[in-house]
């Protein structure tokens, strides 16, 4: 997206170029806008490190080093360092939650998140106002709270993340109907959550524009939103619009690559390069297959890039997370025993597996022993990954999609904060953030029981975002759920809640 003003333009997160292993593409195709002149710009906003946010080859091809990038407050130094390998040397470092005044009077904020699950070690939103519009470019990040936005006056435009983003549940090993219940659940609390940022802030006008990708490989093919399937959890822009009706919502504006929104405190006038919005929607198959094809020679590129059968993946392995495991205290223990990877040929035959065993602090070659988190995926993926030294296989190898998962138990956030982590820097922080966590001392009493008021996950306040049915409290920010009655935490191992039933009020005396 591109905000321009009369003070100057900032372009945010240019994402044209597949991701994750050639598996997500834009959707709709934007390869064919006039890049050149998109890229001429003041300012470069990059929100965070997700690669379909952070799209290397596009911002070094196409964007103007003339540009002044906005840069989060992030705890590492890592999206300043790749955009400068990038060729960007013009820096305005904000300072999380502060208004900076540029040149003309615009003026940004920009709220970083930066939470070890907060994209790859932060994510961020950018609120903007010139001449008394205000746009605030939320993406997919996922703040607790939108008041400091509010403070900040009436907010005209709201552009925000709507659609999935992760590879749950698809490629977990269960039976069909349990994978279509479980996304139609992650399908819900994804427009949930919308819903509720979308009531909080109030705009004037809704913008759905993060989410979703779509996959062009004919082996992901199955993941696009078009076979009627409930449980799909990347809905597009036009079923956004059709789920916003049924909650009273009637000022989404859904864009295209080339549609143009002119903003003014008390109208948004917008134009399509399409004359039918609806038309193009109910025609999206044959737009994807049309994409594809013109995307096919892309994608057999890049998979022809991933084999390095020289690469010693067991030696490769050993040496990137051997002294990570050494150097890890709470990720260790929150993961809590052995990972098992069963690589595989591209014919799906499984060629060794291997263990990254967390207790006694080794990766070896795995034997018979039962182990808790089983991944399963293609060997020459980590060639590739050990090939390019990635420090963060959860931004590469799982969001692509292309591997299938296994558990005994309930999800563990710390097996992926761990491979988010393959690098000192990332494995200090993370292990610092999950140190400085301890339980809030304020309570709240809600549906008869009294608990902690911040979400023991990511401090979200369970005032706005808790919901307690019976003895279960959900918290909307992200799905997680707790038994109030034990405190124990029903969506992950740990994260227990600090709960108990409310005192009965004391009998008032008759008048």
């Amino acid at each position: 997206m591109r905000i321009d003003t009369a003070a100057g333009s900032i372009l945010c997160d240019p994402w044209v170029n597949p991701a994750y292993f050639a598996s997500w593409f834009p959707f709709p195709d934007n390869s064919q806008l006039d890049w050149e002149t998109l890229g001429d710009v003041d300012y470069l906003y990059v929100s965070h490190l997700h690669r379909d946010h952070f799209d290397a080859a596009h911002l070094k091809r196409y964007v103007s080093k003339k540009a002044t990038v906005l840069l989060p407050e992030y705890p590492t130094s890592q999206l300043e360092d790749e955009l400068r390998d990038l060729g960007f040397t013009r820096f305005f470092k904000t300072v999380s939650d502060e208004v900076h005044e540029l040149d003309g009077g615009l003026k940004v904020m920009i709220q970083a998140l930066i939470s070890p699950t907060d994209g790859p070690i932060g994510d961020s939103s950018l609120w903007v106002e010139h001449d008394g519009v205000r746009v605030l470019n939320q993406n997919d990040a996922r703040p607790t709270d939108l008041m400091r936005f509010t403070e900040l006056g009436h907010v005209h435009a709201h552009m925000l993340q709507f659609s999935g983003a992760i590879w749950y549940p698809m490629v977990y090993e269960l039976p069909q109907s349990a994978k279509t219940a479980f996304g139609k659940q992650k399908r819900e609390r994804q427009f949930d959550r919308t819903w509720r940022y979308i009531d909080d802030l109030k705009a004037s006008w809704v913008f759905p524009i993060a989410g979703p990708p779509c996959f062009l490989d004919d082996e992901l093919w199955q993941f696009n939103d078009i076979f009627g399937d409930e449980g799909n959890i990347f809905p597009d822009q036009s079923e956004f619009v059709k789920e916003y009706a049924k909650v009273g919502g009637t000022n989404g504006v859904v864009l295209l690559p080339g549609s143009v929104s002119a903003l003014t405190a008390d109208s948004c006038e917008t134009t399509h390069p399409v004359a039918d919005l609806d038309e193009f929607f109910a025609n999206k198959e044959e737009h994807l297959k049309a994409y594809q094809e013109r995307q096919r020679v892309v994608i057999e590129a890049e998979k022809a890039s991933w084999s390095h059968p020289e690469i010693d993946v067991l030696a490769g392995m050993k040496a990137r997370i051997e002294p990570l495991l050494d150097e890890s205290v709470r990720l260790a223990q929150g993961v809590g025993g052995p990972v098992r990877f069963d690589l595989t040929s591209p014919e799906g035959d499984v060629i060794e597996s291997i263990l990254v065993d967390f207790p006694g602090k080794e990766v070896r070659i795995a034997a018979d022993e039962k182990v808790r988190y089983r991944f399963r995926t293609e060997r020459r993926l980590i060639e590739h990954l050990l090939f390019i030294d990635e420090g963060d296989w959860v931004n590469s190898l799982f969001l692509s999609c292309r591997f299938s998962a296994a558990r005994i138990g309930q999800y563990n956030e710390f097996v992926y904060a761990f491979f988010k982590c393959l690098s000192e820097e990332r494995l200090q922080y993370a292990e610092g953030w999950y140190e400085s966590q301890r339980p809030d001392a304020e309570d709240i009493t809600v549906g008869g029981f009294s608990f902690q008021r911040r979400c023991p996950h990511l401090k979200a306040d369970l005032t706005r975002f808790g919901i307690v049915e019976g003895n279960q409290l959900t918290c909307q920010l992200h799905g997680w759920k707790w038994n109030l009655e034990t405190g124990r935490c029903l969506t992950s191992v740990g994260h227990e809640i600090r709960s108990e039933r409310a005192a009965e009020p004391a009998p008032q005396p008759a008048a």
